[in-house]
């Protein structure tokens, strides 16, 4: 069986890319001129030269020396372990960048909650130390898209679960942000999502990786690789200098910091004092507990706040500590994947605070069947019934728990959505 190490090896050869959503479109973008392509996705109407999986193309993927999957096609599919049984190694174009990449100055960060705000904590923290460095993959362009030209910054990698599980080359650093639940539909179970995600820090090559302490990353230990470095400390003077809310935030600024201190070999105090010179420069994600609106009434204001990239149950429980001692209305569900809404029911019941709950789609349901809520149709409609419940003014907090793919291109439409309809109450 053909195995490639990097992207060289498949020059002259016949090699499928199985999707073509963005990771797709690169994958063919760096190989049009070296490889023999076959190129399939699930979906149809895409246009020549994509092959639809149902209508011959995997039949073509099976005539390929190997075939590069983009995250969105499940490791265990059937048509995927149906393709390895004939003989077609089946890996990613990310596992290939990654056997040729700059290892020393690649940083690649994971974690069920918090990835994408350490890789951008990560990356300014590199900055502000006047080094060069850019944040790649979820959170930009993938790192084989032959428009990023690599050059000797450092590079910040977000990785999804969905990406971690074909990656066998371990970059110089792996950042474990946290650990819980999330895409068991992909996955099959909580056990192998735990796997799967922590499969990037058991590649090979020598490396540090930085865990978040905590129960569940601790009951994982024996499934985590590298040089363990356990963090547990937080960083909420720093947190709040850079506009970041919530304890888990000012975990994610002390991960950053230890990790870049270790990375160039200055010392933590010395990041730290260069994040805070530049704390002003810092723009925080968007959908990540981002204030988009403010509704000043004689009663009280109501704040609207954005936690879109909240697309499961750990991330909202998180933003839920954040406003525990306020009146809330929390809007919440979308694409249902299966996970365990019991524990955010109970931290909804156990809050302090008013609390009041508005659900959207089939998750939002399965939510609703264990807390009392309202559910909407519409986001318009969600928004109406959450600003109605706050009638003395509180926070109305978009933190749906939930994937967006019931109704939504993606979150950063869903959350749009959510920012207009906000802005449209008043």
């Amino acid at each position: 069986m053909f195995r490639p190490t990097g992207f060289a090896d498949l020059r002259g050869r016949r090699v499928g890319v199985f999707g073509f959503g963005v990771e797709g479109r690169a994958t063919v973008a760096r190989l049009r001129d070296v490889a023999d392509l076959v190129v399939v996705d699930d979906r149809d109407g895409l246009g020549a030269p994509v092959l639809v999986t149902s209508q011959g193309g995997f039949d073509a993927l099976a005539t390929c020396d190997v075939v590069l999957k983009s995250p969105g096609i499940a490791r265990r599919r059937a048509d995927v372990l149906e393709l390895e049984a004939r003989g077609v190694t089946v890996t990613s174009a990310l596992n290939l960048w990654l056997a040729d990449a700059p290892r020393d100055r690649v940083v690649a960060v994971t974690g069920t909650k918090g990835k994408s705000t350490t890789t951008t904590l990560i990356e300014f923290a590199f900055r502000s130390l006047g080094q060069r460095a850019r944040a790649l993959g979820n959170l930009g362009q993938p790192p084989y898209d032959p428009a990023v030209e690599i050059g000797d910054e450092w590079l910040v990698l977000e990785v999804s679960s969905f990406q971690s599980v074909d990656v066998t080359h371990a970059p110089a650093f792996v950042v474990v942000t946290s650990l819980g639940e999330d895409h068991l539909d992909w996955h099959g179970s909580l056990e192998q999502y735990h796997d799967d995600k922590l499969t990037l820090t058991r590649a090979d090559g020598a490396h540090v990786t930085f865990v978040a302490d905590g129960p569940t990353p601790r009951a994982n230990h024996a499934r985590i690789g590298g040089e363990i470095r356990w963090i547990d400390d937080a960083e909420p003077a720093l947190a709040r200098d850079l506009g970041l809310l919530g304890a888990h935030n000012a975990r994610n600024v002390a991960l950053a910091l230890h990790v870049v201190a270790v990375a160039t070999g200055h010392p933590r105090d010395v990041v730290r004092d260069a994040m805070r010179a530049n704390a002003t420069n810092y723009v925080s994600l968007a959908g990540r507990l981002t204030l988009i609106h403010v509704l000043h009434t004689p009663e009280g204001a109501v704040r609207f706040v954005d936690d879109g990239l909240a697309t499961a149950p750990l991330p909202t429980l998180a933003a839920l500590d954040v406003f525990d001692d306020e009146p809330l209305a929390l809007i919440a569900g979308g694409f249902d994947r299966g996970v365990d809404y019991a524990p955010l029911a109970n931290a909804l019941r156990a809050r302090p605070s008013e609390t009041h709950v508005v659900t959207m789609g089939p998750a939002g349901e399965r939510l609703g069947a264990l807390v009392a809520a309202r559910h909407a149709t519409t986001m318009d409609e969600a928004v109406t019934l959450a600003r109605g419940a706050l009638p003395r003014g509180g926070v109305v907090l978009f933190s749906p728990a939930a994937p967006s793919f019931d109704r939504y291109a993606n979150w950063e439409e869903r959350s749009r959505d959510f920012a207009r309809a906000a802005r449209d109450a008043g």
